[in-house]
């Protein structure tokens, strides 16, 4: 069951929009996830949430994953293999900053939203959209 305070740690509507907004310009995958607790460490329950989600076995096609423990104040932000090659670990340095900053004002809302705009826009020149219209 998730606690009411965990529903209202971010505004699921803008983060659920931000992500469809960053999925119309590239191929890869967008995902957050909100853990009410986890043992162990987060960026490995990260890699684990990754991989349930069947988001890291899309052969060539990038994921990214951003996963938040309010109760530990942590969160990571991981990619599948094709992610994390082709993007390099300064793109995941540059997101994980953004989403910090605005999680150090208190605004985790805003916070994903600015992380998950950026993990779109970066994918976009590996994974650009497959079928999408010319401009």
């Amino acid at each position: 069951m998730v606690k009411p305070d965990l529903q209202r740690f971010v505004d699921r509507r803008r983060v659920r929009a931000a992500i469809l907004a960053a999925e119309k310009t590239t191929d890869a995958a967008i995902s957050v996830s909100i853990a009410p607790h986890v043992e162990g460490d987060v960026h490995v329950a990260a890699l684990r949430a990754l991989h349930v989600r069947a988001r890291a076995g899309a052969r060539g096609r990038g994921a990214v994953h951003f996963f938040v423990v309010p109760s530990r104040r942590e969160f990571a932000v991981v990619g599948n293999a094709s992610a994390h090659e082709q993007l390099g670990q300064a793109t995941w340095d540059r997101i994980v900053t953004i989403v910090e900053e605005y999680f150090r004002r208190g605004d985790p809302t805003a916070g994903l939203v600015a992380g998950v705009e950026e993990a779109g826009r970066t994918p976009a020149r590996h994974f650009p959209r497959q079928g999408a219209p010319k401009a």
